[in-house]
């Protein structure tokens, strides 16, 4: 059996909402996610699980307590397990996560945007 093959900016044309990752793929137990951002998220962590940010389309800054950095298209960056981050995106921006499939959206934090469970697109 062959693998699937996957578009990502067909998956990206499936979905309008923000801040509501959608999810397109699963290896090993971490899940492929994608998800338009726009504007500032809330500030929390993920106690035990790394995250990863991969900018697919537009800018995407992530402030820390010592700092931030700004990613663009083709550029990611690991947030480790335990570090508070708060996602900025002065215009939508299209990314894709990759995390374990138990993390939780936004941390313990709970917030409107809240995703409880993730649909797969």
């Amino acid at each position: 059996m062959l693998p699937k093959l996957i578009n990502i900016r067909e998956k990206f044309s499936k979905f309008t909402e923000q801040w509501t990752p959608k999810i397109i793929a699963e290896c090993n137990g971490q899940q492929v996610k994608l998800a338009k951002l726009e504007g500032e998220f809330v500030w929390h962590d993920h106690a035990e699980e790394d995250e990863l940010f991969f900018v697919v389309r537009g800018a995407l800054t992530l402030k820390f307590d010592e700092g931030q950095i700004t990613l663009r298209q083709g550029e990611m960056c690991v947030v480790p397990k335990a570090t508070q981050h708060l996602p900025v995106a002065e215009e939508e921006t299209w990314v894709m996560l990759f995390e374990p499939a138990k993390i939780k959206h936004t941390g313990d934090v709970q917030d409107e945007r809240t995703v409880e469970e993730c649909e797969w697109v």
